[in-house]
């Protein structure tokens, strides 16, 4: 075995294990990555002799996770001074939770979809968890661990009148008509395919994340030198609990009749938490657990810098995206890439790199150190300036 990093001591076993590592100088680098569903589940397969979308099997999706481990294990290796966060999306992963349950619906209760995102924060962080494999055969000891998130969203949120965000399969006008009837479902016209037919889909609200629950149990496993896994798929929606006075006690009413309560009277009330029927765009949650762990650390009067990359399936954000005068965004300031954002009409798409940018945008504009929008495979090019898209103060 090489001679571990000079940042890494042994433990009894002759394994790497991390010391709570500084940058040098006594300023300590945290590095959120936050990877897209695809890092776990490739997109665009299609059936050799059908041509047809394919729906990747567990097996693809192992393998998929197996091909990123190695690729961060390389940046740890690389970087092995710096402390690291994982967060992921889990698009592809909840909608098959939700079409599990679509096909069941005759024989099995449905789930609600803070459920949901339960389910598949765990699944993936199991997956994504065989990174400390990659990590075992390079010498360095356990290291990453799964976290089921809560993030607290405002009830008041202007997106649960009017939900923005399509979820699960596609139904015909009628069918949606009958889910909005029998399940209560909010749905909206999502195209009309070629024949001319309305495309109805599910739709829920999404919200803006503004606080997470577990931030202590992440800063915990951080202090011990351990790489968490959370926030997975924008975090599990939930909002707070405002008490109610009944008969000398204080009484939070959560979900599906269960209450919890104590006497009245006390001096201040209680972060009680229950969950709602939301997804959260995981860049945003990124952002703000990075800008939560910099002003946190910064309140402990420790010097700090928190960098966001965002791992996607291109190189870089783009203008003029797949068009002949394409542009690359190399190295740009946050206030020239929030007037570009800006313009109308709006130059980076809703569905794909629109909600990246704006998250870099807030993680920025609230005191990151730097972000990145890239691939995997090209993230020390991009510390570089030679791949991927660059965003500074």
């Amino acid at each position: 075995m090489t001679p571990p990093p000079a940042s890494y001591s042994k433990d009894n076993q002759g394994k790497q294990k991390p010391a709570f590592g500084c940058a040098g100088g006594g300023v300590k680098r945290i590095r959120i990555f936050a990877f897209g569903g695809n890092e776990v589940s490739p997109v665009g397969m299609k059936d050799p002799k059908t041509g047809k979308a394919v729906n990747p099997d567990i097996a693809t999706q192992w393998r998929r996770t197996a091909q990123t481990a190695k690729l961060v294990a390389d940046i740890f290796e690389k970087y092995p001074e710096d402390l690291y966060v994982m967060t992921h999306g889990n698009g592809p992963q909840v909608g098959n939770v939700l079409l599990r349950a679509e096909l069941c619906r005759e024989t099995l209760p449905p789930l609600p979809l803070d459920v949901c995102g339960a389910d598949t924060q765990g699944a993936m962080a199991y997956m994504l968890a065989q990174l400390n494999n990659e990590l075992n055969v390079r010498g360095i000891d356990n290291l990453v661990t799964g976290i089921v998130t809560q993030v607290v969203v405002d009830k008041n949120d202007p997106d649960f009148k009017n939900p923005s965000k399509y979820i699960g399969p596609s139904y015909t006008k009628e069918e949606a008509v009958t889910r909005i009837s029998d399940n209560g479902w909010a749905m909206k016209l999502y195209k009309k395919g070629s024949d001319g037919k309305e495309i109805w889909r599910r739709v829920v609200p999404s919200p803006a994340p503004s606080d997470i629950v577990e931030i202590d149990a992440i800063e915990a496993l951080l202090a011990k030198g351990l790489i968490p896994i959370t926030v997975g798929g924008g975090g599990l929606p939930v909002r707070e609990v405002e008490p109610s006075c009944e008969n000398g006690r204080e009484v939070y009413h959560c979900n599906y009749g269960v209450d919890f309560s104590r006497p009245a009277g006390k001096k201040d009330k209680l972060k009680m938490y229950t969950g709602v029927e939301a997804v959260i765009d995981k860049d945003l949650a990124s952002a703000l657990l990075g800008n939560m762990l910099m002003n946190r650390a910064r309140a402990r009067g420790e010097e700090v810098e928190v960098t966001l990359t965002i791992f996607t399936g291109e190189d870089g954000a783009k203008l003029n995206y797949q068009k002949p005068d394409q542009q690359d965004l190399r190295v740009i300031k946050v206030s020239e890439l929030e007037a570009i954002y800006n313009r109308d009409p709006r130059p980076f798409p809703a569905g794909s790199m629109g909600p990246k940018i704006k998250a870099v945008i807030e993680f920025m504009k609230n005191g990151g150190s730097a972000a990145y929008i890239t691939k995997t495979d090209l993230f020390v090019e991009t510390l570089q300036g030679r791949a991927g898209t660059t965003v500074t103060k």
